[in-house]
């Protein structure tokens, strides 16, 4: 049978939410394809061998509930790939009993726990009879294994001896089974009165990390993560905002059903945004419990959590990080936990807090900024820092890792990266702000990505590809990415190791060249795409490319991409220090002026005045050195973030930004007093 659906599979819940992020038409066109008004042949048979059914129900007071129909396998059975047999009858006590009856819809969810594979439907109930009952698809398709924890089954050798308990709020032992709880199930529904073949009843399954359920009184706070896009749960809050869940303990048989009223909690909410792994949420306020004790005829032990629950937090770590977003602006002082030698020049260092606090999660092609002395001290309680100086350096990590790590090319001129490589071991201590920048990729799009590095610019490059690749696993979507790196020796290239295990993992979807000995040309750029281009002849001018390296390696990439068609606004540069980039779209209108000799500097908002000298930092990192921490990102002039109101005084650029301001404002990332300024007054 290959019976499509040929008006839409989603009602307008579902639509709304699919609008909101922008899949409404690419889920149009996957659920015409997926969602089926039958049961393929492989789903009938899956039904057939299961232990037990998920099945979503509405009592007559119009509440949903969550059920489990467990049953020997085969006690499922389809004649027909439109219907499905069910000779079982429900638990005692479970509220399922009462809400089976002609005509009546019902959600249904196959779930095979120690193979974590699960298929749905939707139906209504077609006839009942002494044995169990027999229902109608509306609707079938599969979903995938994501968040399901795997378990082994064995019969129970009691059970069904306890009476049902009902309660309207949760007592501490309720608390502690929702609190701890990896896995629920959840039924919604939408009245089927206009169009019964894609309204009705939905139930789904819930998985995550043990505590991934917050309870606060008789409310619970549920993150929703990445999943189908469907939005069948999500969808039927829009429109009718109640919900039943279901909290199994596989282990002793007990079952705690709660049925009551819901909340979205939509992605921009600062609850959701320090949840790991959370798109958005839902809050659910309890009006109906019922609990019964060993209730099923099976037990089940965890085997594994699913790889993507493990990719997901909790609520007290979520805790812990909107305790962190306070600090965000703030020196920390973290631990060196690690260092390792990437090539000859370039080493890792590896940095937690030190107070063991979480950090802040950040964009992948971020930089770090730190601040560290050339003179220290021993003290009791560690090592002292005077005269500290300020630099940036990449996140070479990924933000999903444990830990910062910067990876730094000892320069001979540079003084901060002499000290770093010479003093700083495994246990010392560094300051640093969280990871900030303008330069970073977006995993989610759909434009594909060239990353061109020189040198030591591959250190952005190896986080942006890690977590393209940790995305890809959680999102289900890799972005197609080929990374260039032009290095003047076999033994410069940093990350090797680690990008071909990439290139490995993602099936070349991530795609790596090493450049040896030569910079990146036309030809080698377009011999590195060629598969790519022969199935998208536009693939050089529909890709998005991403530069870091030395200035002159930076202006002759983006000139290479200029002449190959490539449009400005689709390249994305990082420089290093003042470098910057002459793009062809911007003409900068600043002037250069001399620097002053002396200068005083007032941050007026602050009250804090500093002397400020020939060859001193720039006003940016003046007002760092005096403890403020004014806006900033790109430090090149670049972005804008850093534009503050000039009230008195003049100022020179060291490098010529391309930013757009105001006559009043200043750049201060770049700026320093100019020639014949005595006095600087800024609203920092």
């Amino acid at each position: 049978m290959t019976i499509q659906m040929h008006n839409s599979p989603f009602h307008e819940g579902e639509k709304t939410i699919q609008e909101r992020i922008g899949k409404a038409d690419k889920m149009e066109e996957i659920g015409r394809r997926i969602i089926r008004p039958y049961m393929p042949d492989q789903h009938r048979e899956f039904f057939e061998k299961l232990p037990f059914m998920v099945v979503g129900s509405v009592d007559s007071e119009g509440r949903p509930w969550a059920s489990i129909l467990p049953g020997n396998p085969g006690f499922m059975r389809s004649p027909t790939p439109t219907e499905l047999e069910v000779n079982a009858k429900p638990l005692t006590g479970d509220p399922l009993g009462s809400n089976i009856d002609v005509g009546r819809p019902l959600g249904m969810l196959g779930i095979e726990i120690p193979t974590r594979r699960r298929n749905r439907l939707n139906v209504r109930v077609k006839s009942i009879n002494e044995t169990g009952f027999n229902v109608k698809v509306d609707q079938s398709f599969g979903n995938c294994p994501q968040y399901i924890q795997t378990r082994d089954f064995s019969k129970a050798s009691r059970y069904g001896d306890s009476s049902a308990v009902s309660f309207s709020a949760l007592d501490e032992e309720c608390v502690k089974a929702i609190s701890t709880a990896d896995t629920f199930f959840v039924a919604s529904y939408v009245q089927s009165d206009d169009n019964p073949e894609v309204e009705g009843v939905d139930v789904s399954h819930r998985g995550g990390r043990p505590g991934f359920v917050a309870v606060n009184g008789n409310t619970l706070t549920i993150p929703d993560y990445a999943g189908n896009n469907a939005f069948n749960t999500l969808g039927n809050f829009v429109v009718n905002p109640k919900a039943g869940l279901l909290f199994p303990n596989f282990e002793t048989g007990e079952l705690i059903f709660l049925s009551g009223s819901v909340e979205i909690i939509w992605e921009d909410d600062p609850v959701i945004k320090t949840f790991k792994g959370a798109e958005r949420g839902w809050r659910f306020v309890l009006e109906k419990g019922i609990r019964i004790e060993n209730a099923l005829p099976f037990r089940a032990n965890l085997i594994d959590y699913s790889p993507n629950s493990m990719m997901t937090g909790d609520w007290q770590q979520a805790k812990r990080l909107q305790q962190a977003e306070q600090l965000r602006n703030k020196w920390l002082t973290f631990r060196v936990v690690k260092v390792v030698d990437e090539t000859p020049k370039i080493r890792s260092f590896y940095l937690q807090r030190e107070d063991k606090g979480e950090l802040l999660p950040f964009h992948a092609g971020q930089y770090l900024t730190i601040r560290i002395s050339d003179k220290r001290s021993k003290t009791e309680s560690g090592s002292a820092i005077t005269n500290p100086m300020i630099r940036t350096y990449t996140v070479s990590s990924a933000p999903t890792d444990p830990y910062y790590r910067i990876s730094v090319k000892k320069e001979e001129s540079g003084q901060i990266s002499k000290l770093l490589h010479q003093q700083i071991a495994e246990g010392a201590r560094i300051e640093a702000k969280s990871p900030e920048g303008a330069f970073w990729i977006d995993t989610a799009a759909r434009r594909p990505a060239i990353l061109l590095a020189g040198g030591v610019g591959i250190t952005p490059m190896i986080s942006m590809a890690l977590h393209t690749q940790y995305e890809g696993v959680r999102m289900r979507y890799t972005r197609p990415m080929e990374i260039f790196h032009s290095v003047k020796s076999t033994g410069q290239l940093a990350f090797h190791s680690s990008f071909r295990q990439l290139e490995v993992a993602s099936g070349k979807t991530i795609a790596y060249h090493p450049i040896v000995g030569k910079r990146i040309s036309k030809s080698i750029l377009l011999q590195g795409v060629s598969t790519r281009l022969k199935k998208d002849p536009e693939y050089i001018q529909s890709s998005d490319y991403y530069l870091c390296g030395p200035e002159s390696f930076m202006q002759a990439m983006y000139d290479l991409l200029i002449d190959l068609g490539v449009p400005d606004e689709h390249i994305f540069a990082e420089a290093f220090g003042p470098a910057s980039l002459r793009r062809n779209a911007v003409k900068p209108s600043l002037e250069k002026f001399e620097e002053a000799e002396l200068a005083t500097v007032e941050f007026r908002q602050s009250n804090v005045s500093q002397q400020w000298s020939k060859g001193g930092g720039t006003l940016l990192e003046l007002a760092e050195f005096t403890g403020l921490s004014p806006a900033h990102s790109c430090r090149s002039g670049n972005c804008g973030s850093c534009a503050v109101t000039l009230r008195e005084g003049k100022v020179t650029y060291r490098s010529l930004p391309t930013a757009e301001i105001t006559n009043e404002q200043v750049l201060i990332c770049c700026a320093v007093p100019a020639k014949g300024t005595e006095k600087i007054v800024l609203e920092i």
